[in-house]
């Protein structure tokens, strides 16, 4: 009984960082039903449904062989279902795989500290990544596996409707804006995605190596700040 407890524990818990705070059941009649995909979202339904419906779709997905078959975890992404700020990163590490939540380790705690230089908490935002498995090894993630989990990355961002988007890393950037550019020469401006504006920055994790680079950054984080700010 108290492995039972646990683990439901556990997976409230999970919820709960995903952007989900509380589940709702209510009845429907067998003729209100409709079926739900990656591409259309019930009206009637809130953000946090919506993405906790998307999250169990992530967590049965097989479509990429060998991550499915090397994963822990499918980390799906956590924070504010109603964020206006969403960051992306590229994928789940080690610590993130373990713990089925984004950015956890050491290139984690860095972007919190990021997030809190301009007055935010991760509470406030939605962070996620753009595969939603660990590549073996912490390997780049091959074409075609961006190719598979791409469909839940803009599904996530057309469900929370953020004001802005922080593309963490090149293959962030490269994903979101279908381009080959540089994140060096993508940076410090916004770009358009789908509605919401689009800055490209360094990730964390190339902070950690390069830490003269953090100027750069806070130049971005400045002008997130200023547009989050606008009415």
């Amino acid at each position: 009984m108290n492995d039972t407890i646990k683990q439901l524990k556990n997976y409230l818990e999970m919820i709960k960082q995903s952007g989900v705070d509380v589940i709702q059941l209510t009845q429907q009649k067998p003729e209100e039903k409709t079926r739900q995909s990656l591409g259309s979202t019930l009206s009637s339904t809130s953000q946090k449904e919506n993405l906790l419906s998307l999250r169990n779709d992530a967590l049965s997905c097989v479509h990429c062989n060998e991550l499915a078959r090397t994963r822990k975890s499918v980390v799906f992404g956590s924070g504010n279902a109603n964020a206006q700020l969403v960051f992306v990163g590229e994928a789940p590490g080690h610590d993130e795989d373990l713990q089925g939540l984004p950015f956890v380790g050491r290139a984690g705690q860095l972007l919190t500290k990021i997030i809190e230089s301009i007055g935010l908490s991760r509470q406030n935002v939605f962070i996620c990544n753009v595969l939603k498995c660990r590549p073996p090894g912490n390997r780049n993630p091959l074409p075609e596996e961006i190719a598979n989990c791409e469909p839940y990355l803009f599904k996530q961002l057309e469900i929370i409707q953020p004001k802005v988007i922080c593309a963490l890393g090149t293959f962030a950037a490269q994903t979101l804006l279908k381009t080959e550019a540089s994140i060096s020469s993508l940076r410090g401006r916004f770009h358009e995605f789908r509605g919401s504006k689009l800055i490209c920055t360094f990730h964390p994790a190339y902070l950690l190596r390069n830490p003269e680079e953090k100027r750069k950054v806070w130049e971005d984080m400045k002008m997130i700040r200023a547009e989050l700010s606008k009415p």
